[in-house]
Parts: C-alpha cells; structure tokens; sequence
C-alpha cells in the first residue's frame, strides 16, 4: 500500500469514484471482443498485421466523434474491419461484430470484490462520495442504476472527458476547494494526473487490463493501491 501524504493543505472531504474497472468489471469484455473480432477477420489480412494494432488505431482516431464507450467501440471494429480488408469482409462478418456489441451492451454489471464493503467504510468515515464516469451518457446511466449502488453517492457525474477543465467544474460542484477532493480510480491518465494538476489528490487502483488509449508514462509517486478494500485506510488521517 503507498504511504498517504503526511501533510494537507485541508482535511480531504470529497472521495471521488471512477466506475467501469473501479467500482465495475468492463475492460475484461473488451478485451473478449477485440480477441473475437481479430479472428473473425484475420483470414482477411497479411498474416503479418497487425489487427490490433489497426484498430486501436482506428479507435483513437474516433474518438472526438464517437466518444468513449461500447457504441464508439463497436463502430470503430466495423470500420476497421472494412478498412483493414479493403472492403473484402463479409456482410456476415459485419453482422457478428455488430451483434458482439450488443452482446457487450446486454452484459450485467458485475461488481469488483470489495466495492459494496468499501462504500459503506468510507460513507460511515463521513466522506462525501461522487461518482465520475466517461462514456457513453446512455449506457453508462443504465450500468449505474444496474449496480445498484447510486443512492449510494451524493451526485453522478457523467462526462465526456476527464481533463483538467472536467474536474474543476465538478470540484466547485461539490463547494470544495481541490486539497479538500480526492479522485480514486484504475487509469493514471484521466483518474489521476489531471487531478493532481489542480493539486487535488487520487489514488490509482490498477485494474489488470488496461486499454491502450489509458496507457502512460508517470514517475512514479502516483499514491497505488492493490485493491479498493485498501482505501479506507488510505484516507485516515494519520
């Protein structure tokens, strides 16, 4: 467990909670389909591309039209898959990477061990609990409500990017200044260094697959934890 900072401008107040790999299991079903969607086409291509590659390629180059989440995800596979095979895949093809989303869609929200016990500590512990959430506005609300833990937070904030410019807005929603906010989640990228650059605090949980979009380079000193159970602790004061 990484040692929590001895000195603090204010007490932290706010906890602040990312959802998909940190609340909720979802990269893993990523993962299922991008591994479905590389064999179906594979027989497509050069066997010495690289499908994966391809597509990630094709997912970041979306991203400001589509946006994060399932729906981009699938649209991206699909005009992947038309690019990568020079329009040679099938419509059959098309049809299983369309219905593999769905599928994904469809998929119960599957809590990580841990979360239901940890909410309850921190509530008990008197913090201020806030979920914040990139995604699809849709999906991400119909996943929140199939979690069952909503009444569990004081507000949900669903946005399009976690950036700087995001978090500012949403700490002065809560009425606190950034020492006062901590943000707890799986990707160091948009869960922690925006944060810290309004000299908030995060903590990073890893979850054990990592989309490439959340990969980056850090020094190092990011606050890690092993497991959400950890964070209770984490947060009391010394």
């Amino acid at each position: 467990m990484s040692a929590r900072p001895t000195a603090y401008d204010s007490p932290i107040e706010v906890v602040a909670l990312d959802a998909d790999d940190t609340l909720w299991h979802s990269e893993v079903y990523f993962e299922r389909t991008q591994r479905r969607f590389t064999d179906l086409i594979r027989r497509y291509v050069d066997p010495d591309l690289d499908i994966d590659a391809a597509l990630v390629a094709v997912e970041h180059r979306n991203l400001a039209a589509y946006g994060y989440g399932i729906k981009g995800f699938t649209l991206s596979m699909v005009e992947a898959a038309i690019e990568i095979t020079d329009g040679a895949i099938g419509t059959d093809e098309l049809a299983q990477i369309m219905a593999s989303g769905r599928t994904m869609l469809d998929h119960p929200v599957d809590l990580i061990d841990g979360v239901d016990d940890t909410l309850t500590a921190l509530a008990t512990a008197g913090y201020r609990l806030l979920l914040v959430t990139k995604g699809d506005l849709h999906h991400q609300e119909r996943k929140i409500a199939a979690s069952g833990l909503a009444q569990r937070f004081e507000r949900l904030e669903i946005v399009a990017e976690k950036d700087p410019a995001t978090y500012r807005r949403v700490i002065a929603s809560m009425g606190v200044d950034p020492a006062a906010f901590c943000m707890v989640g799986n990707s160091v990228r948009s869960d922690v260094l925006p944060v810290l650059e309004l000299g908030g605090h995060a903590v990073h949980i890893p979850y054990h697959v990592t989309w490439a979009h959340e990969q980056v380079d850090h020094d190092g000193t990011v606050a890690t934890l092993a497991s959400i159970t950890e964070l209770p602790a984490w947060l009391a004061p010394p």
